[in-house]
């Protein structure tokens, strides 16, 4: 496994050796194929995002592989079955324990390290269109589009049949968000999305990333009875809000994270995901992976990730 001795630059992952996961009662313990990078394993290792108590204290949100072998009052797994899972952490290793109630069967018809990239960006993007009672028909708009929220949120939007409207930093990131099913893509650094959205009639539902820095726009942005839903913070946590613009466009804002949830609002997200979200992988949704890394490189998949330009998912392969 990958552990974190100390908070830093990505030199601070340290590869050490523990005792194999046992399964508890209603746990299964997976061999990893893959796990996915996330932004908040980032934060994690630079010290600002702390995993929650009962999670093992090294990154790691989602992850694909084999079952090895499953508690005793496990009723749905075996072992052998190829599965991804959501976890509160520990994913930067060979083998997981995990709740059965976060695991999920593979999709057929994708490569099982793909997948290993799937299962955290699904269960963000699904849950908080639910919290905006997005529907079929409604603008959204993305910020990110070409990251591995935003390729995720492209495609389950235009899947349910909204008009997606996408922001990304330079054309080309732009343009692979069209790729993806956008209707329109906004390129940041050479245009403001706010005129842009504006001139397309607004968005009813904005999924944000950034933060501080795009509050105000985000609502400027907003047409009638539309809805904020703040997912990250990479550019402040601390804002302010014109009250009156709110009150005059009847405005929402919502603001959401998936690991510290409770284990029962987890696990129902995990079976809207599958019920919903997992029957159109990967017609209509498909995992993008940007690159694959050994475990064993997992400093330079955090490089990686802090030098910007990625699309979609990076993974990690033990």
């Amino acid at each position: 496994m990958a552990s974190l001795p100390q908070f830093g630059a990505p030199e601070v992952f340290a590869l050490v050796n523990m005792p194999a996961p046992a399964a508890g009662a209603h746990e299964v313990v997976i061999n990893v194929t893959a796990s996915g990078i996330n932004r908040a394993d980032v934060l994690q290792r630079q010290g600002h995002y702390p995993p929650p108590a009962d999670a093992p204290d090294w990154p790691g949100l989602e992850v694909s592989g084999h079952v090895a072998s499953v508690g005793a009052e496990v009723t749905r797994w075996a072992p052998g079955d190829p599965v991804c899972a959501l976890l509160a952490g520990g994913g930067y290793a060979e083998a997981v324990a995990v709740d059965q109630d976060l695991v999920l069967p593979a999709p057929v018809g994708v490569d099982l390290v793909d997948a290993g990239g799937l299962v955290e960006s699904a269960c963000t993007v699904w849950s908080n269109l639910e919290a905006a009672s997005a529907r079929s028909g409604e603008t959204l708009l993305v910020h990110g589009g070409a990251g591995g929220i935003g390729t995720m949120a492209i495609q389950w939007a235009r899947a349910i049949g909204m008009q997606v409207i996408a922001t990304a930093g330079g054309p080309e990131r732009a343009q692979a968000c069209l790729d993806l099913g956008a209707h329109h893509a906004i390129d940041y650094r050479s245009q403001d999305f706010v005129a842009e959205v504006n001139t397309r009639g607004g968005a009813d539902v904005i999924l944000d990333v950034v933060g501080a820095a795009y509050l105000e726009r985000n609502l400027a942005a907003l047409r009638a009875d539309g809805r904020l839903v703040v997912i990250g913070m990479q550019k402040g946590s601390v804002g302010e809000i014109n009250l009156g613009t709110m009150l005059a466009k009847r405005l929402s804002v919502i603001a959401t994270s998936l690991r510290s949830r409770p284990h029962a609002q987890k696990a129902a997200i995990v079976r809207g995901v599958e019920r919903e979200l997992w029957p159109l992988i990967p017609t209509d949704v498909r995992p993008v992976t940007h690159a694959r890394f050994a475990l064993d490189d997992v400093a330079e998949a955090h490089r990686a990730m802090d030098a910007g330009g990625v699309r979609g998912k990076l993974l990690l392969i033990p």
